[in-house]
């Protein structure tokens, strides 16, 4: 019973550390491109924005990266995997809208700079994801 109570808490401090870790990607990815904002706020609102679009931006990458690479597997294969780059700039791009739908001031101007902000997330995500051990039994 303690080791499954450990493993579920194991998962969710995980859980908390992607979600920093995209956050802190996404902050980096509004610091070197002008297209994507965050709006004029404090810092404890842009943080608590950046947790958010984070959490969002899982979800919509959890939800929709699959089935889009499952119906989409040919371009992935014949492209060699370069579609993957039009992917996320489009999943990013759908973050941008569902985070101003609820409010969030977080804006995408445009696909060309989703499509470098995803270059600039992804390449930041897996740098912070180096510092995270993976668990063996996964």
């Amino acid at each position: 019973m303690a080791a499954a109570s450990r493993t579920g808490n194991d998962r969710g401090v995980r859980i908390l550390l992607k979600v920093g870790i995209t956050a802190v990607a996404l902050w980096v990815a509004t610091v070197l491109f002008s297209g994507i904002t965050l709006g004029d706020q404090t810092t404890g609102r842009r943080v608590l924005t950046l947790v958010g679009v984070a959490v969002i931006f899982g979800l919509v990458n959890a939800i929709l990266k699959p089935i889009i690479k499952t119906l989409g597997c040919a371009f992935y294969v014949l492209t060699l995997g370069l579609i993957g780059l039009v992917v996320n700039a489009l999943l990013l791009l759908l973050t941008s809208e569902v985070a101003q739908r609820l409010d969030l001031p977080f804006h995408v101007d445009g696909f060309w700079s989703a499509f470098w902000g995803a270059i600039v997330v992804g390449v930041v995500g897996w740098l912070l994801h180096l510092l995270i051990p993976e668990d063996d039994d996964d």
